[in-house]
């Protein structure tokens, strides 16, 4: 899934875990499901309009990433004060596996190809795992340009369950 949609879920989780329970459980139960958050959304990701590899010369494909990724930055400035925590720990697999872990690889593999150093320390291998023993019956829409209806549902559902807990909390 997107960075938004990670992120989505992480302020709902740190909004329930910072509401009903108490310091220090609040934060050990926010980092806790914020990470395997991560988890379960991306094993769903299946259902939505996400290619694994970059698909040059799809004008589709460019509009969609340029409209989520300012709608995921757009969601960083609104909920990063006072919601970092959760939001860190809801991306941290993707910012190992992407912005440390490849680029490091990417490196090695220059010089010997046939390298696998690095494959073993990849979060995503979990998503993975779950994806193949929890979520195999979900139908494989990755490469079907209508599985961004589906992401986008779910970026309404998530801001219409965050906009309701902000909401009942205050009248609280």
């Amino acid at each position: 899934m997107e960075t938004i949609t990670h992120n989505l879920v992480a302020v709902v989780i740190q909004i329930i875990c910072f509401t009903f329970l108490i310091f220090p459980w609040n934060l050990i139960f926010t980092i806790l499901f914020a990470f395997l958050s991560h988890v379960f959304v991306d094993a769903i990701a299946v259902i939505t309009y996400h290619t694994p590899d970059v698909q040059k010369g799809d004008k589709f494909w460019l509009i969609w990433h340029y409209f989520i990724y300012a709608i995921s930055l757009f969601s960083i400035v609104i909920f990063i004060i006072p919601y970092w925590l959760s939001m860190l720990f809801a991306n941290i697999m993707d910012l190992w596996d992407w912005f440390t872990l490849r680029p490091i690889q990417k490196k090695i593999r220059n010089k010997n190809p046939e390298s696998k150093w690095g494959d073993k320390y990849y979060f995503h291998r979990i998503v993975d795992w779950v994806r193949d023993k929890l979520f195999f019956w979900l139908p494989k829409r990755i490469y079907k340009r209508s599985g961004v209806l589906i992401e986008i549902l779910l970026i309404c559902v998530l801001s219409l369950i965050l906009i309701f807990l902000e909401v009942s909390i205050f009248i609280i």
